[in-house]
């Protein structure tokens, strides 16, 4: 493992954009460490994220921390890049003043840093990703939160079964996150007893999207559940859109970034979005409504988002479960206080570890694109 000093590690961590730490008044903080893309091609949802877990570590610092003690959120950015996010990981490790790995982005970096995670017995907590592989059955240091992508496509199919659709076209990423999605899929359908459906895969480079698309249309689905993320999903609603104007399209919740939106423009209008959070609007729940106000405290000038809420809510339930842990707890402590929480409601939205594998929310709600490219509910 490459290992530098801790005061190089430090000096890297202050030069990197965007690292989000505490002036140097709390020599007893607890330290968190975060590699995220904060640029790239997904840096507008890391961006996202790390702004709503900053706005509620900010508020829990400002009433006095947990015990007496700031929380410190370190983060690097990974620029959505393996090789990169690795290094941060192994400069986090390095450094014993690091308590835990909090919130790092992304089914790649995730996979590839789970060896050392899983060597070193740090914790691992609310990875950004809803891939099975970052739910191994066999560990107490992963902790997941949000639902995972199949849970995702079983809600998405349970809804067009309930308003009578019964041939489900499926485009799928070729990777492992799309065919996550879509054995999600395939056992809802068998659930439902829904057949005829047709799937195709699209490459992650999105250069057979409208052959991929001009398929799906040839067999006349009455609606298109869209496995994709990032670039294949972009030329592959507009290829569909092109060959199907009204085709309904249903999509996961790493589809909806702002940027894919914006991207889209026209062709975003209408489609169907999973969430696996509240809407960030809806203040009428206890738990946006207290989003809303730390997102307004710390001045972020960044729109309030669903991922924004997601960091924000991974947020809340690492502060409690430290708050559990005790006063100056251990990294076992914290894990044992993790784990029995159960039915922990944050205000709308609840949370409970059961056990390694298992996520602690399955919360998903349906939402559409508006024509102003905002979501409705």
């Amino acid at each position: 493992m490459h290992t530098i000093s801790r005061r190089r590690a430090l000096a890297a961590l202050a030069a990197t954009p965007l690292a989000s730490h505490l002036p140097a008044r709390a020599q007893d903080a607890l330290r968190i460490c975060q590699s995220i893309a904060l640029s790239g091609p997904l840096g507008d949802l890391g961006q996202a994220m790390h702004q709503g877990a900053r706005a509620c570590f900010a508020a829990v610092n400002a009433q006095g921390g947990i015990a007496g003690r700031a929380i410190e959120l370190v983060t690097m950015d990974d620029g959505y890049d393996t090789r990169r996010a690795l290094a941060n990981v192994d400069t986090f490790l390095a450094d014993k003043a690091s308590f835990a790995l909090f919130n790092c982005m992304g089914t790649p970096m995730i996979e590839a840093m789970l060896p050392r995670v899983l060597e070193s017995g740090t914790p691992f907590f609310a990875p950004f990703t809803g891939a099975l592989v970052a739910r191994p059955k066999t560990t107490r240091n992963i902790f997941n939160i949000r639902a995972s992508y199949p849970d995702e496509a079983e809600q998405l199919v349970q809804h067009l079964a309930t308003i009578g659709i019964r041939r489900i076209g499926i485009a799928y990423q070729n990777n492992s996150f799309g065919k996550e999605v879509f054995e999600g899929a395939r056992l809802a359908m068998e659930k439902h007893k829904l057949s005829g459906s047709i799937a195709v895969t699209v490459e992650n480079n999105g250069s057979d999207a409208a052959a991929a698309a001009q398929k799906l249309v040839a067999a006349n689905p009455e609606a298109v559940l869209v496995g994709l993320a990032g670039k294949p999903t972009l030329d592959f609603v507009k290829a569909i859109r092109a060959q199907r104007r009204g085709l309904p399209l249903y999509a996961l919740s790493v589809m909806g970034s702002a940027a894919t939106l914006r991207a889209l423009g026209d062709d975003a209008t209408g489609i169907a979005v999973s969430q696996v959070v509240p809407s960030p609007g809806n203040s009428v729940v206890p738990v946006v409504r207290e989003f809303q106000q730390a997102w307004k405290a710390a001045g972020i000038t960044l729109e309030p988002s669903h991922l924004a809420l997601e960091g924000y809510i991974n947020a809340r339930v690492f502060a409690e479960a430290l708050r559990r842990a005790g006063r100056n707890a251990s990294r076992a402590a914290f894990i044992d206080s993790t784990w029995n929480m159960k039915r922990h409601d944050l205000g709308g939205f609840e949370v409970s570890f059961s056990e390694p594998g298992r996520n602690a929310s399955r919360f998903v709600e349906l939402t559409m694109v508006g024509r102003d490219g905002r979501f409705i509910r």
